[in-house]
């Protein structure tokens, strides 16, 4: 392999494997408000056993986070340096507001929501809960406003030529608000916050199972699965308005996802097929006629443009972003059938009685991971052969001195450490769900202790 495709792996197996932990962040970081929103709203503190417990687990997936995001900025600079002097402007606002905005807001207020239980009142912790989840929340912001840019360009001119063009801001806002990127950030957010939500009721269901910490789980399974239904109904409107924007902006990423290789008028919709490359069809094809066509212009006769119109060379790897988009919408369906009928046996009282219905719960932390990372690969891959669309080439983004060897060399020792710090994420992840929320429970609560000294001393004024 040369060194564009070994750049190309590596930098996708470093954002593969980072991205797993934001997303929890971020969704675990909205389960902590609600939680502990609750318990200062009715001051039970199963609330805040809650809170502490999901605090533990909040912890290691941010440490892990920032460990693994690390890297991606190197790899800007040592394989992709033409790249990263054509965005340096752009992404230089970006990320430095991405470090002000967010990094330091959740940094600075993490160490109360860590340690700060006996140390501060009960509303200024939850006060810092909520910083330390908007600034998980802002950080998303400005990274896939980033990535939004690449998609769609906006709010800038190009300067200089050859190796020394670069694009330069002129519009700041105009650049933030590029037309794919307030979309996209609805869809990622949602994504992170079926993460977090499906991790809890896998965790809760698995405790029920076992018999263990009942009241827990079942307070926890319900959160979880409010988040999870409203979240996964409002991820299929973003995914349909981002769907529109990508066959406005980017056609030929839409006939990757669609198998598309002709352009037609009334184009429908593929539900499953199997691509096949050398006759440019799709084989087995279940499609819906013309809905393609509707649901990206809202005309069942609009004419939708295929592979046809764009050179061979220049076309995305059909197979994979056809497959990767396929499995987003499959585990997309999955959460909706269990959030859906998690709400309805939760109405009819069977919920937490029902084997099979906490056996399909126990797997499901992995079926939003899975719709994420797909989504992120049917979004990259599918842009092809643009790093920055329309502008610069992946090829014309590579460092010139990069050479294939050491990029192996790299690629080799990063995926020795990535396998060790996952093996360290599960070890850790597991250890404390084995304790479970007992280890909170035998600990004395600061928060129920000053209820209890606040009712003492009322009674004795009424003594």
């Amino acid at each position: 392999m040369d060194a564009l495709i070994l750049a190309r792996l590596q930098f996708a197996l470093t954002i593969m494997f980072h991205y797993i932990y934001p997303v929890l962040s971020i969704g675990l970081g909205l389960i902590l408000v609600i939680m502990e929103g609750i318990y200062l709203k009715t001051k039970d503190p199963a609330y805040l056993r809650m809170t502490q417990f999901w605090t533990k687990v909040f912890a290691l997936t941010f440490a892990i986070g920032v460990a693994t995001g690390i890297v991606m900025e190197f790899e800007f600079g040592t394989n992709w340096s033409t790249y990263s002097r054509y965005v340096g402007d752009v992404f230089g606002g970006a990320l430095a507001a991405e470090g002000i905005f967010a990094f330091f807001l959740e940094s600075g207020f993490l160490a109360i929501l860590l340690f700060g239980w006996n140390r501060v009142g009960p509303k200024m912790h939850y006060f810092s809960t909520i910083m330390v989840c908007l600034g998980a929340h802002f950080s998303a912001i400005w990274i896939v406003v980033a990535n939004s840019w690449m998609q769609t360009p906006a709010g800038f001119h190009v300067v200089g030529e050859g190796l020394e063009a670069r694009a330069q801001i002129i519009d700041f806002w105009g650049m933030v608000f590029n037309p794919s990127s307030m979309v996209r950030l609805g869809h990622v957010i949602l994504g992170c916050w079926l993460a977090g939500a499906f991790l809890v009721a896998s965790v809760a269901a698995f405790y029920l199972l076992k018999k263990k910490h009942i009241e827990f789980s079942k307070v926890s399974l319900k959160i979880a699965l409010s988040v999870a239904f409203v979240t996964v109904l409002l991820q299929g409107i973003s995914g349909d308005r981002s769907g529109e924007i990508v066959a406005k902006y980017q056609p030929a990423k839409l006939a990757a996802m669609e198998g598309l290789y002709k352009t037609q008028k009334g184009a429908p919709l593929t539900i499953f097929g199997v691509i096949n490359k050398e006759e440019e069809k799709i084989d087995y094809a279940i499609q819906i006629p013309k809905m393609l066509s509707y649901l990206s212009f809202g005309n069942v006769d609009a004419e939708v443009m295929g592979l046809d119109q764009v050179p061979k060379e220049d076309r995305p790897n059909v197979r994979m972003v056809f497959t990767a988009f396929r499995l987003m919408i499959v585990m997309w369906v999955v959460m909706l059938l269990l959030s859906v009928i998690g709400i309805f046996m939760w109405w009819r009282g069977t919920l937490f009685t029902s084997r099979w219905m906490l056996i399909a719960l126990v797997p499901s932390a992995f079926y939003p991971q899975l719709a994420n990372q797909a989504g992120w690969v049917a979004a990259e891959t599918g842009r092809y052969p643009w790093i920055v669309y329309g502008l610069l080439r992946i090829s014309e983004g590579l460092s010139k001195s990069v050479v294939a060897n050491q990029i192996l060399g790299s690629i080799i020792m990063f995926g020795v450490v990535y396998t060790f710090l996952f093996i360290l994420f599960v070890y850790l992840l597991n250890q404390k769900i084995k304790h479970g929320p007992d280890v909170v429970e035998d600990q004395s609560t600061p928060y129920h202790n000053i209820h209890q000294a606040i009712e003492e001393v009322h009674n004795d004024n009424r003594l």
